[in-house]
């Protein structure tokens, strides 16, 4: 991976705000309890930062993600990209989960160039589709249906069409947690290496702390549930990152004792 300063880049990116948004689901059945899955949330997120949040199981990470995408509404509080309040889906904010989604009888060229159909940009903007397939590196692969791909090379599919689009924020919901330890880490450099070329306002949902510290430059730690920001941690670490440094253990450390304290 490429060393590049977060500074040197032109960004695409967006800010984002959530602010005191609270989600609360709906009982099941008449004799069961309301879930309040988020309390109070609020943060904020700068044009082209890379910021992860983790959490326990149940926390609410991937029901806030939602919400970001527009995919479901709060029960109350603002979510706004730049000076925009989020009130639906939209091109601006790029989702990609934990399974690729592929469509899996569109080649990998006719997948990335799925969103560009959508918008229906797709005549005057089809050069890009190799310009992203470069970018993935999968030029050698655009005729490939998604059952001859690796898990790894389904997931740069799904970056590539995500990013496609030119969104503002980019939400990653465990996006590297299916695959196996050594294509994770080189999955890993390449979205780095696909931020650093576009500052894309991103966010990660990852379960994995070495995998939040050696990708962000903050990490978000939420409580158990309801959801709420309990801490932000800066990462003031070089990039690329040693992942046995005594700086990247130490906070690796830190983090971790914030999970097994007990609670007061």
């Amino acid at each position: 991976m490429v060393a590049v300063s977060e500074n040197t880049v032109a960004t695409e990116g967006a800010s984002l705000r959530v602010k005191d948004v609270t989600k609360v689901f709906a009982a099941r059945d008449s004799t069961a309890e309301r879930m309040l899955a988020l309390d109070a949330m609020s943060f904020a997120v700068a044009p082209g930062e890379l910021v992860s949040i983790i959490g326990p199981s149940g926390c609410g990470k991937s029901t806030l993600l939602r919400l970001i995408g527009g995919l479901d509404f709060p029960t109350s509080g603002e979510l706004y990209v730049g000076t925009e309040a989020i009130t639906g889906p939209s091109s601006e904010r790029g989702l990609v989960f934990q399974d690729p989604c592929l469509f899996p009888w569109l080649t990998v060229r006719r997948n990335i160039q799925a969103g560009l159909v959508a918008l229906g940009v797709l005549r005057e903007k089809r050069s890009e589709v190799n310009y992203f397939l470069r970018l993935v590196g999968l030029e050698g692969f655009a005729d490939v249906y998604p059952h001859h791909l690796s898990g790894g090379m389904a997931q740069r599919v799904a970056l590539a069409r995500a990013l496609i689009t030119h969104p503002k924020i980019l939400l990653l919901d465990e996006p590297l947690g299916a695959l196996d330890a050594f294509t994770r880490m080189r999955m890993q450099d390449e979205v780095l290496d696909l931020w650093q070329a576009r500052l894309t306002t991103t966010l990660l949902v990852t379960h994995d702390i070495d995998e939040a510290i050696y990708m962000s430059r903050r990490i978000l730690i939420m409580t158990p549930r309801p959801g709420r920001v309990e801490r932000s941690i800066e990462v003031d670490l070089p990039r690329p990152r040693d992942r046995s440094s005594a700086e990247f253990l130490d906070l690796r450390s830190e983090i971790l004792k914030l999970f097994t304290s007990p609670v007061s």
